[in-house]
């Protein structure tokens, strides 16, 4: 709901100018209010950054040493303030308690490791200048870029904005955070909780609205966006950014499959199955939507999955171990992937179809679906999960790789994992487990294809949010002066000489065909 502010809102996360239009976050399992919140202008925006841009010239200037300090106090905030955090998160999002808690558990380890190894993978590092040019010194290390821009999603609102905005900030840059507009009082709380660590510095401030401030954020000359979100979105941010060439990160869709090879731990594949399809309601972009079993174990995996999945259920008690859907419009979709499956001869061996109104929706599994169908190509992002009968783990691996998608994976293999896992195009697999990845603060996170590209987490998240500074430096005056015309005849013999050395040897020329050699 949208409406107008006569003034200032007590209680309110985030107080609205006076006079400004504001909006409401609503809980999905009551519809109660949670917060009220304004929309921001672009010129809101555009103050904001301005404010940042100010602010990061200080935070780049202390060094890896002065913003851990401070990153280590905002880490001990939010673990102290922890079960604050999963109260507003499982307000806005209706997703249980526990589940709310592990991700801004997961988002606190990743801010312990950003802080502590930013200093080894940006810092200066000395790089060999080769021979021709020995007399040089050459380093490289990796510097802010200055205000970073993120836009986040509701379905894990602290964990995945975080994955951007920890290591844009451990980086040297300051940030604007544009949460969903489903849960902009997270967003609000992450930045309340750094501003009392650092009230004199804007390092993190949130801008909240609807796409309109989104478009804003991406036009306002950041110098770099971070996006996670639906791939049409992804296409949208990258559109508006394009206009300044700003930069992007797109963390987009999923559709992730899991492959169950002959020798698997069976009971373990269905356990991961189950939680992977059915965790957070299925709305995580890292879920598993499909599973390719091996046919020598499809029936015992799916008598394994069905019993599980029989036993969960979702709603809006507390109870319920699977809460509601966040976003009222996902339900639509979710609705006419499980339809179009059975009309075309799909079966529901758990859950199906889902009524009209409904806002919790069932742990469905799907069998005999099409995969051309929208529940096979499509991201679902909800509790469904389609399982298909494979002869091989080759067939598995084609059937993977054939969709537009590739976040996410995991494979179930006793012997094979390793192999399995370099075949599929994903940009992440977890080998007997599931979503593991995403947990380890120093590996990369991404997708290839409509998923995406560039990185979160680990080294190749903190270098995404610095440009590269390559320097050189002359130690003694060269004895071959190459980039001068004093430079002479004689020296440019001995440079080809020296290369004819280097680079010439009999074991690096060309080999005649077989069909050339003499015989």
């Amino acid at each position: 709901m949208t409406t107008t502010a006569p003034g200032p809102e007590a209680g309110s996360d985030t107080v609205a100018q006076q006079g400004s239009p504001t909006f409401d976050s609503l809980d999905p399992r009551t519809g109660d209010v949670v917060g009220t919140h304004p929309i921001h202008t672009a010129e809101d925006v555009d103050a904001a950054v301005a404010r940042a841009r100010t602010s990061a010239e200080w935070w780049a200037a202390i060094g890896f040493t002065g913003r851990r300090e401070v990153l280590d106090q905002w880490r001990g905030v939010l673990a102290r303030r922890l079960a604050q955090l999963v109260d507003v998160v499982h307000r806005e999002t209706g997703k249980p308690h526990g589940d709310a808690q592990l991700e801004a558990v997961l988002a606190i380890d990743h801010l312990a490791w950003v802080a502590s190894h930013a200093p080894k993978v940006l810092g200066r590092q000395r790089v060999s200048p080769g021979l021709l040019l020995a007399n040089q010194a050459a380093s490289v290390e990796y510097l802010p870029l200055g205000v970073v821009g993120v836009i986040g999603p509701w379905n894990y609102p602290v964990f995945t904005p975080m994955g951007s905005i920890a290591y844009a900030l451990a980086a040297g840059n300051t940030v604007v955070f544009k949460p969903s507009e489903h849960t902009p009082g997270v967003g609000a709380w992450l930045a309340e909780s750094l501003k009392e660590v650092a009230p004199e510095h804007d390092l993190l401030q949130v801008v909240t609205g609807f796409g309109d401030t989104g478009t804003a954020l991406c036009k306002a000359g950041v110098d770099k966006v971070a996006f996670t979100g639906s791939t049409a979105t992804g296409k949208r941010v990258m559109a508006a950014c394009a206009e300044n060439l700003t930069p992007v990160v797109i963390e987009a869709g999923g559709k992730d499959a899991m492959l169950v090879d002959s020798d698997a731990d069976v009971e373990a594949a269905a356990d991961a199955a189950c939680w992977g399809a059915f965790a957070n309601a299925g709305q995580t972009c890292t879920g598993i939507e499909r599973v390719y079993v091996h046919a020598d174990v499809y029936d015992s995996f799916l008598d394994a999955l069905t019993r599980r999945a029989r036993e969960l259920r979702s709603g809006s008690d507390s109870n319920a171990p699977i809460g509601p859907m966040t976003m009222p419009s996902q339900v639509d979709v979710v609705r006419r992937h499980i339809a179009d499956a059975l009309a075309r001869g799909g079966r529901a061996l758990v859950g199906g179809e889902v009524p009209e109104g409904a806002r919790a929706i069932q742990p469905t599994v799907l069998v005999d679906v099409p995969e051309d169908s929208e529940a096979v190509c499509e991201e679902t992002f909800g509790p469904t999960v389609t399982v298909r009968k494979v002869a091989s783990m080759d067939e598995a691996v084609r059937l993977t790789n054939a969709g537009k998608y590739g976040l996410g994976s995991s494979i179930y293999s006793a012997s094979r994992g390793d192999e399995l896992a370099r075949r599929l195009r994903t940009g992440m697999t977890a080998i007997n487990s599931v979503i593991s990845f995403a947990a380890v603060p120093g590996l990369p996170f991404g997708g290839v294809g409509d998923s995406g590209f560039g990185r979160i987490h680990g080294p190749d998240g903190l270098k995404e949010f610095t440009y590269a500074k390559a320097v050189t430096r002359t130690r003694f005056k060269a004895p071959l002066n190459l980039t001068s015309f004093e430079r002479t005849a004689a020296q440019d013999t001995q440079v080809a000489t020296l290369t004819t050395v280097m680079h010439g040897r009999a074991t690096q020329l060309p080999k005649l065909p077989r069909s050339l050699r003499k015989r």
